[in-house]
Order: C-alpha cells, then structure tokens, then sequence
C-alpha cells in the first residue's frame, strides 16, 4: 500500500495547529476542548508520558509486526479510530475520509449515533468491517430499530456508551452557542468567512446533520425544539436492565465504552461483555477523573484473563499507543487526533494520520527490540 505523506505534519500536535487555521473557533473549540477547565484533558496525556518502557538490544530479534487482534478480529496495528460526534461540525465529509482511511489500513472505524454520517453508509464505505457506539434512547422501540440496522449493516461490534448519565459543562461550547447547524450569529459568521476552505466544503457537503436519526427526527424542528428532542429522545444512563435486552439479541461482540473502575469492570463481565474501553471521554464529561492510563492499570491488573480491555482519551502518539500496551491495553483508539488530520489535510488527512502513527509505533516496537506487539508488555519499566 503507498500512501502520500505530508513530512511538514510529522505528529499530532503540528496537525492540531494547521486544522485550528482551516476551521472557524466554534467548530474546533468543540473539538479541542474539554469541561470545566481541562483538567482531565492535560491529566491524561501527561500521565500516559509517564509511563517508560526498556528496551532489550542483546536478544535475539527477528522483525516488529504491527498485527494484532481483539475481540477474534485480526488488525494492521493496535489502534482504531474512536467515535466522535458532530463530525462533519468540525471538518465537511470527515467520517467519510475517516472511515474509508480506516479500510484501507485495515484498522477499526466505530461509527457515533450521534455523528453525521449514517450507519448504512459507513457499512457502505467498509464494507461491514466498522463498528457502531450505541448512545441508549429511552424508548425500547427505537433502540431495538437501531440495533437491528447496525445488524443489517453488518457492524461486527456494537459498542454501548457508559459514561455520559448528564451533559459534559464545556464552557466554549456555551459562550459559542454550539448547536447543528452553526448558530448563525455575527461572531460566528465571522469565523466561517475567515475560513473560506470549510466554508466552501460545507457547501459542497451540505449543512451536516444527524445521518443515523433523521428518519426519527420529526421535521420542521427549529434548533431549540431539536435539542429537545435528542434530550427527551437519548437518556447516557445504563444499569443491567437496560443491557440486558441487547445482549440477548446483539449476535456479535458487545463492548462496553466509558469504564474507569474495577467494579464497572466487574459489572461488564457478569453482564456478558465481550470487551470494555477504559475511557473518561476524552476529558469531556468529568473534570474531576483519573486518567484513563492509571484506570486501565488497575483494572488490567485483576481482569486481563477475564475481558479484552482497550482504552481511550488521551492517547496522542506512537509512543503513547506501546505505553498503554505495555500497561496491558489489547487495542487503542483515538478520537481527536483523526479530527486534527482530517481538518489540517482534507481528504488525505485520514491516510497521513494512519501511516505517521503506524510509522511512530513501529519506530517504537524497533527500538525495543519487540517482535509482537502482545510482547510490548515485556518492555514496561516497573516503578
């Protein structure tokens, strides 16, 4: 496979600076922000970057393989695009690039009810290979509808989404307005004629919109009655009850995303998960979480015989991806820095996100002297 890459992006933060210039504030401050006042945001990269891995360079050492596999599914390396809501908010067609990118690496693509591209598209794009997040509805009838759509789909993994029981208090988000479509109001029309590439493809794309819900969207709706529907419509909270009618009709793999304690954990395996995903949404919803490495090594610690274990949030790199495998993840997934490439690169952002972070972690894996990437475990230096 030849992909094209951009050497002046060679990381994710120089993709975050050359997309916070392509895209109006109100759209990227989404993004990029977190609530309160970021704290879980910075907690979790920085303590990720704690975290040192020893190389051995006297064994016998063949060649590094990024293969790996999770939930009986066999991959190209050991990290997936994360769902993201709003997607096509923040860059026009982005999970489309996304998730075509995603195929042709051969790498998850988990699909966001709340996102801006529909389920049968995305099976569409991946032929069946993407994943889908389920954000719980209230009434059963729409959950089962949904549920059944992702089965016809295809989805190999329904994903069910924990870790928003309320709204996230994003303080950007209330001083812009934010709401789909763009609150037309001076300060953001001024943004959006400073940026005339996302203007222009907004335009071509069209307004974006909620692809999977619109046929339950009643129409007419102005944008206040719409929020007030997706609040009556979705409630984040889940307990057994509600899990259980999915497991029993959910044929595939069932993952549970947004676990940070042990009893969580506990709770997942008694319920008949097949994996979970360590995950505070990206220092989105609670200012006041651990980070999701010093979760994951916890949890890890007790279960990781018992449920595949993944994890999330905060996660920025190569390197960031062989520390939280070493701390026993099985797979990563990231969100935020598929978006960065996405809006710094247009339709190529996708492909150059995937090939800078496979290069960096293989570079890693290289180093080590690590054949497997099951082995990176090996290379953790114990504090």
């Amino acid at each position: 496979m030849t992909t094209k890459f951009y050497p002046q992006y060679p990381s994710v933060e120089r993709l975050r600076k050359k997309a916070q210039s392509r895209v109006p504030s109100f759209a990227f401050e989404y993004l990029d922000g977190g609530c309160n006042e970021d704290v879980s945001i910075h907690r979790n990269t920085a303590e990720i970057r704690d975290v040192q891995l020893q190389p051995r360079y006297l064994q016998n050492y063949g060649t590094s393989s990024t293969k790996t596999s999770v939930l009986g599914i066999e991959y190209d390396a050991p990290f997936g695009i994360a769902p993201v809501g709003l997607q096509g908010l923040m860059w026009p067609n982005s999970p489309e690039i996304l998730a075509k990118a995603a195929f042709r690496h051969n790498i998850p693509f988990i699909l966001s009810t709340v996102t801006t591209m529909s389920i049968e598209r995305a099976s569409e794009i991946t032929e069946g290979k993407s994943w889908f997040q389920l954000y719980n509805p209230v009434e059963d009838k729409l959950r089962d509808d949904i549920i059944n759509r992702a089965e016809a789909a295809g989805c190999p993994v329904l994903v069910l989404l924990c870790d928003v029981p309320t709204f996230g208090y994003r303080p950007r988000d209330i001083r812009n307005g934010l709401a789909l479509p763009p609150k037309m109001s001076l300060r953001n029309i001024i943004q959006i004629m400073g940026n005339p590439t996302w203007a222009l493809n907004t335009l071509r794309y069209g307004q974006p919109t909620f692809e999977t819900l619109k046929r339950y969207t009643p129409k007419g709706l102005n944008l206040k009655q719409l929020g007030q529907f997706m609040d009556k419509t979705f409630s984040g909270r889940l307990n057994e009850e509600k899990i259980k009618p999915i497991r029993d009709r959910w044929k595939g793999k069932l993952v549970l995303k947004g676990v940070a304690s042990e009893r969580d954990t506990e709770d997942a395996i008694r319920m008949g998960f097949d994996g979970i995903i360590i995950s505070n949404h990206g220092g989105r919803q609670l200012d006041a979480a651990q980070s999701t490495i010093n979760s994951l090594k916890e949890i890890t610690a007790k279960y990781n015989e018992q449920i595949e274990i993944m994890m999330d949030s905060g996660l920025r790199s190569g390197p960031d991806i062989a520390r939280a495998i070493a701390c026993g993840a099985k797979f990563t997934f990231m969100g935020r820095s598929f978006m960065y490439g996405a809006a710094a690169l247009g339709e190529q952002g996708g492909e150059h996100t995937i090939t800078m972070l496979k290069t960096q972690f293989k570079q890693v894996m290289d180093q080590l002297c690590c054949e497997k990437v099951s082995d990176l475990p090996n290379h953790l230096l114990k504090s």
